[in-house]
């Protein structure tokens, strides 16, 4: 059997990103979302879940961008003077490990972003971040600490069965340099998630088998997501992806996804693709599914 979660990145960023994750729920694959507790469109976001209760929503943590939930006087090593964090994944990780930046504060702030959610009536399927922060050494061990403690069934682990090097270098001949950076994050963030599995089980905490989606970031194409959904082994597999409708709400957000998020959603909700993937023997779930 195999059983994959379609899960969409960004929930909570811009309202378009909103639209289009809820349109991808209801006419295409997405099955999942990650909503960002800080996000300028937290609100829309909630308000657009509670209207398809089949869409598992899970918990982006953010220690990278935007502002804090927290009040900045109580996470001062993690925010610029203007409430901001500063810091993108390596320079959190090396402020850590130099005593830079509070472990202690840091737990403060993923807590503060998990009770937001769950204090806005979200049934947390599972935790995972932005930039795949929770990946980082300690960072990974509290994640799982605060999934237990609030009950949370699932925590993502980014390990990239198939990266798809080979077709994207051939078909995107301009991005060869994007897409190198790419692949060597997935094989970092697959050597740093080595020894999860072990630690997942002592925490009772679940996750998928497989994980695809780090390498073709911005590159999801119709194509691709077939060759990806041909890719999938049995058991479970995550997919993640980064819908979104391009808007000036987004443009003003660092992102450097704009363009790229529509072409994933024309990806993800091509005429057919439902039908061709549960053809293909592939179970669309969300990680309260997998945690049952």
């Amino acid at each position: 059997m195999k059983r994959l979660i379609v899960n969409a990145d960004d929930f909570g960023l811009t309202p378009g990103v909103n639209q289009a994750i809820i349109n991808g729920h209801d006419g295409g694959l997405v099955s999942s979302a990650s909503l960002l507790a800080n996000g300028e469109a937290f609100a829309s976001a909630v308000a657009l879940a509670s209207q398809v209760p089949r869409l598992g929503v899970g918990v982006h943590l953010n220690l990278t961008e935007g502002l804090s939930v927290s009040p900045p006087g109580v996470v001062p090593s993690l925010v610029n003077r203007q409430g901001r964090f500063a810091r993108p994944p390596g320079a959190l990780w090396r402020a850590l490990v130099l005593g830079r930046v509070s472990a202690a504060e840091v737990e403060k702030e993923l807590r503060a972003q998990i009770e937001k959610v769950l204090a806005a009536g979200i049934a947390v399927t599972h935790l995972d971040s932005h930039k795949h922060v929770h990946a980082l050494p300690r960072l990974g061990r509290m994640t799982l600490r605060l999934a237990r403690a609030y009950g949370i069934p699932s925590v993502r682990r980014v390990a990239e069965h198939w990266s798809a090097l080979g077709s994207l270098r051939r078909r995107f001949p301009y991005a060869q340099s994007p897409l190198f950076r790419q692949f060597l994050n997935s094989r970092i963030l697959a050597l740093l998630s080595l020894g999860w599995s072990r630690s997942f089980r002592r925490a009772g905490v679940a996750s998928t088998e497989y994980f695809f989606g780090v390498t073709p970031t911005g590159f999801l194409d119709d194509q691709l997501l077939r060759e990806i959904l041909g890719h999938l082994p049995a058991g479970t597999s995550e997919l993640m992806c980064h819908p979104g409708y391009v808007d000036e709400a987004l443009r003003r957000t660092p992102t450097r996804l704009l363009e790229q998020r529509e072409m994933e959603y024309r990806a993800l909700t091509q005429p057919g693709i439902k039908h061709w993937a549960e053809g293909m023997g592939i179970e669309l779930i969300h990680y309260g599914d997998l945690a049952a």
